[in-house]
């Protein structure tokens, strides 16, 4: 079983090259290669889900001895993050198949975002599955080659400016890495993460210091922590819906997991966690005062997506085994609700031609579909009971009052007045969006789909798609116990030291 590990990065890798090599005269099947590869390693992780949910898998590559060898790990975080993350990729392939060729050609041409999607969703999956830093880095390098082609897609002049600031971020982020890794090695003669975990406890805590300083400040980039962040507000909006949507769901998140595998596992008992609880209450504030200033859909929610970063961060400055527990759940459901956010968005730019607030209005009463896929997922992001939000912040809030200290107090007073401003923020898109006087401007363009020649307004695929990843996201309410039963086993196992018995130990 310990082979599967290595299944959904191949597959994804041989994917893109078929791909690729199917070229832009096969467009059909460049898109049935896509939905078949991905919709693959969505089984494949959710047997991994079943078969780790007990055990910790290590695949030393090559069969290389431990720990001179690559070794891909999967316990129960790398398994549910490898889950939700093909699944959430599956949904947004698919709803860029609904495209009408036309707008298929302009926003998403097919001979370059399928190949070069794979990529990203083999970064992704090596990310998740990565046992140590080098490979890691390997899997950075490859998410920013992927990202960097799927956000400059169409060359527009807003595209390419964002995609300039992106890359020259990225690249800082991927030197400092470099000479993070250079120091570890240095320091400790290896950078698996199981073998480091051993070394690192040894070295004098000033070293230890400068060592977590390093990839914490690389991993606060990728997954954009105040001040590190000013990036993605003006990169992501730019991209077309469904890269923006899958950017949301997921690079922010391969950070926030590198951050909870590299706390747990090389630094439980940094200092650092104080300067990581102000970061994160600082996300939260700051996120949020930007999203509820925009009148433009799609720069509001990237807004919102930074500060709800800051959720995450605060579960894992707590150091605590229910911390960590609130964190996993909440990046899981952050996952599905900010991407269908995203889709939605899509939508509502196709429909009404444009995602300002300016100019739009009627959407509820013309199209009440619509309204309904995107009024589930923003009362779930503001943290409305009894959905999955709401159970995720609650839990945050619990370990955040177990805890006690005064940070620990003023980051949940943070997070409740956070996500009091981001139901206004949600409420302000709902109340010019949907239930304003429709603009001339939104008639003219829902008139536009009446021709035949044209094509729907909301095509099937494209609604559907957006549907089910409204769907997933309602599982992580409706199998709540179950669901958070799961992610408790999850962080009480990173706190007990299974990880590094498992891979240096030679198995599960």
């Amino acid at each position: 079983m310990n082979n599967l590990l290595a299944v959904p990065v191949l597959l994804s890798l041989l994917g893109a090259a078929a791909a690729f090599l199917a070229g832009g005269r096969h467009p059909a099947l460049q898109r049935a290669i896509s939905v078949f590869v991905v919709a693959a390693v969505s089984v494949v992780a959710a047997v991994l889900v079943w078969l780790t949910d007990g055990q910790t898998l290590v695949l030393w590559v090559g069969g290389w001895p431990s720990p001179l060898g690559i070794a891909l790990v999967a316990d129960r975080l790398a398994a549910l993050m490898l889950l939700v993350a093909s699944l959430v990729s599956l949904g947004v392939l698919i709803y860029s198949t609904g495209q009408d060729e036309d707008e298929i050609r302009r926003e998403t041409p097919v001979s370059i975002f399928h190949p070069t999607f794979l990529l990203l969703v083999a970064g992704v999956s090596n990310a998740f599955l990565a046992g140590d830093l080098f490979n890691l880095f390997v899997s950075f390098e490859l998410l920013l080659f992927a990202s960097y082609v799927l956000l400059t897609m169409g060359g527009t002049r807003d595209r390419i400016r964002a995609g300039s600031v992106y890359v020259v971020v990225n690249l800082v982020s991927s030197s400092l890495f470099l000479i993070a890794l250079a120091t570890i090695y240095s320091a400790t003669g290896t950078v698996n993460l199981a073998h480091l975990a051993e070394r690192l406890a040894v070295l004098p805590v000033e070293v230890q210091g400068v060592l977590h300083a390093l990839l914490l400040g690389v991993f606060s980039i990728k997954a954009a922590i105040y001040p590190l962040s000013a990036w993605l507000p003006h990169s992501y909006p730019t991209a077309p819906a469904p890269v923006t949507a899958v950017f949301a769901g997921l690079l922010t998140k391969v950070g926030v997991y590198a951050i909870i595998r590299t706390q747990t596992l090389l630094f439980p008992d940094s200092g650092l966690a104080v300067l990581l609880g102000i970061a994160g209450l600082a996300t939260m504030l700051v996120g949020i005062l930007g999203a509820i200033a925009q009148v433009e859909i799609k720069r509001l929610l990237s807004f919102t997506l930074v500060s709800h970063i800051g959720f995450m961060v605060f579960g894992i400055s707590l150091g605590s085994t229910g911390g960590y527990a609130g964190t996993i759940f909440y990046a899981a459901h952050h996952i599905t609700i900010q991407c269908t956010l995203f889709l939605v968005t899509g939508l509502i730019e196709r429909v009404a031609g444009s995602t300002s607030l300016d100019r739009l209005g009627g959407l509820a009463k013309l199209l009440p579909l619509l309204a309904v896929l995107f009024f589930v997922p923003a009362v779930n992001l503001a943290g409305i009971p009894p959905f999955s939000g709401f159970i995720a912040k609650l839990a945050l809030l619990q370990s955040g009052i177990a805890t006690g200290t005064p940070l620990a107090w003023a980051l949940v007073a943070g997070s409740v007045l956070t996500s009091l401003l981001t139901l206004y923020a949600m409420a302000k898109i709902w109340g010019r969006a949907f239930w304003s006087e429709a603009p001339p401007r939104t008639l003219r363009n829902l008139r536009r789909f009446n021709d035949p020649a044209v094509g729907s307004a909301m095509p099937g695929l494209m609604v559907g798609s957006t549907a089910g990843l409204l769907v997933l996201a309602t599982t992580f309410t409706v199998a709540a116990g179950p669901m958070y039963g799961y992610v408790s086993r999850s962080a009480a196992a990173l706190m007990d030291g299974s990880y590094v018995l498992a891979v240096l130990g030679g198995g599960g």
